[in-house]
Order: structure tokens, then C-alpha cells, then sequence
């Protein structure tokens, strides 16, 4: 059990304050681990870190936008002064905007590639340059299903989560030696509330479940174990990889 655990780690986890972000938050905690809840609204990363709180559990608010460069660099800093080194990172924070690529205004463009890349790359350089200098650290990219697939009218979103995906291997590649490992969580299909319209939609629910070999759609709990093994000394060896939670769509046809 050592290996997974995560005493005296702090770890920033980005768009943190609901959905799949708060759970991981949450499975870090529970795993021993100083959380830094982030929202782009200080109240969000608030009631939040009282939630986990309340469990018992340690975590800190830190409201900041990820796609402000200046913001960036400052609440680094301030975390890394103020909380303690960020031995784990998490990039969660990402927009989902479905239409038709012929329907789909650049300014839609824009702020998908924002979020879901130019967030990523901002915290991810931040970072590692803290990280460097201690020689260690963990970084978890949340690519995608779609980082390896295409769907019709998510475009824009399959191409920021190949941008991600590639992302990821790139910096492991270049911060190895450094003893920072990167790598990335591919989640499938999960009933969150950016996928509420689709879980609704029983046509689209049905052919889900008949696509899915697990035959049914994710539950936002089961990434947390993925999480943390790539969080923890477990996978001190492991850089560079894209670990798909999906119930075995990408093994399948």
C-alpha cells in the first residue's frame, strides 16, 4: 500500500470544483494528499475544499483562469510560497462545445483550443520549472476517448485532445531525466454534466451501451484509481502514456 501512498504531497488539480476534477480531488485526498481545488470563481474552489474538508480530508482553494497567462504564473508561484511545492499536477480544466464543423464560429475555435491546450501548456511550464529544480514531480494530462477517435460535431474538441495527448508526450519525453513524469488519463464515456444532453438522449445512450463492451457508461469514481497510481511512486517508471479509461472502445470494432 506504500506505493499508492500520498502523504505529505500537495497536488493542484484544475477545473476541480465539480464533475470528474472534484473527484479526482477527491480520490487524491483520500490518498493522503494536500488538494489545491482550482475554479475560475473563488466561491466554486471554496465550497468545494469545505466539502472535502468536512470529509476530514485536507485541501485549499485557489481560484484562477488557465488561460490567463499572467494569472498563471502568479498563482504558481503564490501556491509554491504560500501552500508548499506541487508535487502532482492535474490538467482537468476543458470545454466541450458540440456543432458541425461548417457551423462552428473561430471564436468557438478559440476558446475550446484555450481551455483544453493553451490552459494545459501554461500550467505545464509553470510547473516544471519548480519541479526541475527539485527533480521530481507527477503530471496527469485528462485527454480523452477522442484524443484517439473521431466523432461528427466535436471537431474542435477532438483536436484540442490530440493537441493534449501529444502534449503529454512530448514533455515526458523532454522532462525525464529531470524526474518529472508525465502522463495521461483517456476517459471514455461518463455520466458527468458535460455529457448531461447526451445521457439523456436514450438513442444515443442505447448506442452507447451496445458500442461500450462493458456495456454501459462510466461512473466518474472509477478514474480515480488510474489517478493515483500515476500520482504515486507506483509509477515512478512510467512517463509518457495515455492510460484510456473507456470500458474497451479503443480495444474494440
Amino acid at each position: 500500500m506504500g506505493l499508492f501512498d500520498l502523504k505529505g504531497k500537495r497536488a493542484l488539480i484544475t477545473g476541480s470544483a465539480r464533475g470528474i476534477g472534484y473527484s479526482l480531488a477527491c480520490g487524491l485526498a483520500e490518498h493522503g494528499a494536500h488538494v489545491i481545488i482550482n475554479s475560475t470563481r473563488q466561491q466554486g474552489a471554496q465550497e468545494a475544499a469545505e466539502k472535502l474538508k468536512a470529509k476530514g480530508l485536507t485541501a485549499s482553494p485557489y481560484a484562477f483562469n488557465v488561460t490567463n497567462e499572467l494569472a498563471v504564473i502568479s498563482a504558481i508561484k503564490n501556491i509554491e510560497d504560500e501552500i508548499g511545492p506541487i508535487d502532482i499536477l492535474v490538467n482537468n480544466a476543458g470545454i466541450q462545445k458540440r456543432t458541425p464543423i461548417v457551423d462552428c464560429p473561430k471564436d468557438t475555435w478559440d476558446t475550446i483550443m484555450d481551455i483544453n491546450v493553451t490552459g494545459p501548456f501554461l500550467l505545464c511550464r509553470e510547473v516544471c520549472e519548480y519541479m526541475k529544480e527539485r527533480k521530481a514531480g507527477k503530471i496527469i494530462n485528462i485527454c480523452s476517448l477522442m484524443s484517439e477517435l473521431g466523432r461528427s460535431s466535436i471537431v474542435a474538441y477532438t483536436t484540442s485532445k490530440g493537441a493534449v495527448k501529444m502534449l503529454t508526450k512530448g514533455l515526458a519525453t523532454e522532462m525525464a531525466a529531470k524526474g518529472i513524469q508525465v502522463n495521461g488519463i483517456g476517459p471514455g464515456y461518463f455520466a458527468t454534466e458535460m455529457n448531461t444532453a447526451l445521457v439523456e438522449d436514450e438513442d444515443f445512450s442505447n448506442w452507447l451501451c451496445k458500442r461500450t463492451p462493458a456495456n454501459r457508461w462510466g461512473k466518474v469514481e472509477e478514474l480515480v484509481g488510474t489517478c493515483v497510481y500515476l500520482a504515486s511512486s507506483a509509477s515512478d517508471f512510467v512517463t509518457g502514456q495515455i492510460i484510456y479509461v473507456d470500458g474497451g472502445i479503443t480495444a474494440s470494432i
